[in-house]
């Protein structure tokens, strides 16, 4: 399916690897503009040209630290100085560290709200006149199934996510029907982050090695698998696009299933 993207302008928060590179790679292989964006300088000069290898579109990336609302604003500017505008917004994070209620110290809940929330709020902001401007204005944002379904050892995004989702549903009414506004809900998705939460979960104990901690992640699955970083970028290209009109507000899970609500 054509998505009608050609010629878009989309802005990818954390997206030199993981679940913001696939989106930011879905959408560019639709033929939009897509700015991608991270930390680490040389992971993302690496993420601009393997984009740029399948891109049909122009690839800006912008180094930025998403937790100073300074460099996110710099984000959105240059973005629209490099493509003409902004059409589509998708917000993701990296995740917090994997951790229990007693091992977690105030400044990690500050961290933690800053990296998954008031990220989105400061991107939203920079973003919104320019969104108001588009004809095509749409927000996704990448959260996780545990703002349904609590994960063991994963306080922070258990806890806090959940504020991305109220966010997600109270603008998606404040700003329709100009600006539509989505999130997607990944479950287990073999990237980096699995590794590490693998890793973790080995140095608590709760796993053995990492074949079993890998096992355990997919036995719950009812498609008896780990999600492709791919699967859920279709899915972002897909609401950010004409094709998803009268999509709004939606908490859309890409789990295999996992989720029981």
């Amino acid at each position: 399916m054509d998505f009608d993207l050609d010629g878009n302008s989309a802005l990818v928060t954390a997206s030199s690897s993981g679940l913001g590179f696939a989106s930011a790679q879905a959408l560019a292989a639709e033929g939009a503009n897509v700015t991608i964006c991270g930390r680490d300088e040389e992971r993302l000069e690496t993420a601009r040209e393997e984009l740029e290898e399948t891109a049909e579109g122009d690839v800006l990336a912008v180094q930025t630290d998403l937790t100073d609302p300074d460099a996110v604003s710099h984000l959105v500017s240059e973005t629209v100085d490099a493509f003409g505008g902004l059409d589509h917004l998708v917000t993701s994070s990296g995740g917090p560290p994997s951790t229990t209620f007693l091992e977690t110290d105030e400044q990690d809940w500050y961290q933690a709200y800053d990296l998954l929330v008031m990220s989105v709020v400061w991107t939203i902001e920079s973003a919104y006149d320019h969104l108001l401007d588009s004809e095509y204005g749409t927000i996704t944002c990448i959260t996780s199934r545990t703002v349904r379904e609590v994960a063991d050892g994963l306080l922070l995004s258990n806890s806090v996510r959940r504020g991305v989702i109220g966010l997600v549903k109270t603008v998606s009414r404040e700003f329709a029907p100009e600006i539509r506004a989505n999130a997607v809900l990944p479950g287990t998705i073999e990237t980096a982050r699995i590794e590490e939460l693998i890793e973790a979960g080995i140095e608590r104990g709760t796993y053995d090695d990492y074949e079993a901690g890998f096992a355990e992640m997919a036995s719950d699955i009812p498609m008896d698998r780990l999600g492709e970083p791919e699967e859920l970028g279709e899915v972002v290209a897909f609401l950010s696009s004409p094709r998803a009109s009268f999509v709004n507000g939606a908490e859309v899970p890409i789990d295999g299933g996992l989720l029981r609500s």
